[in-house]
């Protein structure tokens, strides 16, 4: 396995993903310390509803504060949050998010990559990007953008990942980190924190 230690913290972690991506966060969530020393945002492609299901379930799997995003919502360190149904997720340079319900990117709202780029933008080398299975290649661009601005990236290793076909395109056409199993990324989480 890859050594996982980082030598900087990170303000803020990005975790995108789609099909095969909530078994990992279900999985994850309920290992990460608390508290977090850093925001950490979700964006998954799921149903266009809003349904509360999602942000419930994965709610009860942590004890750090967990929060469906808001409009303007300012973005705080030791919580953790998840892009609401049928909205693009950005990040402002004032670290807080907006909400946006412009066309679909790579046939999703949210965006992967929308939400990356944004984030990129705003946080540079202090943002670390995460791309989980998933059946298309949102994420890639995102993953680009991250580590231009010197950011750190993780991918599911995709041997273990329900689909892989995401996390592929990342390690493909980036440079991408550290490509880890759950347990990996599990590890590295819990590395980041105490870095």
């Amino acid at each position: 396995m890859a050594e996982t230690k980082l030598t900087h913290r990170a303000e803020a972690i990005l975790i995108g993903g789609s099909t095969g991506s909530i078994e990992v966060l279900l999985r994850l969530l309920p290992t990460l310390p608390d508290p977090l020393s850093f925001a950490l945002i979700i964006v998954l492609h799921r149903k266009n509803t809003a349904d509360s299901t999602l942000a419930n379930l994965l709610s009860l799997k942590t004890n750090s504060p967990f929060r469906e995003v808001d409009d303007k919502d300012l973005i705080k360190p030791g919580t953790i949050y998840l892009a609401p149904a049928d909205y693009h997720l950005l990040i402002e340079q004032d670290k807080s998010f907006s909400l946006d319900d412009s066309e679909k990117v790579n046939y999703s709202r949210p965006s992967i990559d929308v939400t990356f780029e944004s984030a990129a933008d705003v946080y540079g080398s202090s943002l670390i990007g995460i791309l989980l299975s998933g059946a298309n290649a949102d994420g890639t661009k995102g993953m680009q953008a991250i580590k231009k601005r010197g950011g750190l990236l993780v991918a599911q290793h995709p041997d273990t990942a329900l689909v892989g076909y995401m996390p592929q395109q990342a390690i493909e056409n980036t440079t991408v980190d550290h490509v880890l199993d759950v347990a990996g990324i599990i590890e590295f989480l819990n590395s980041v924190n105490t870095a």
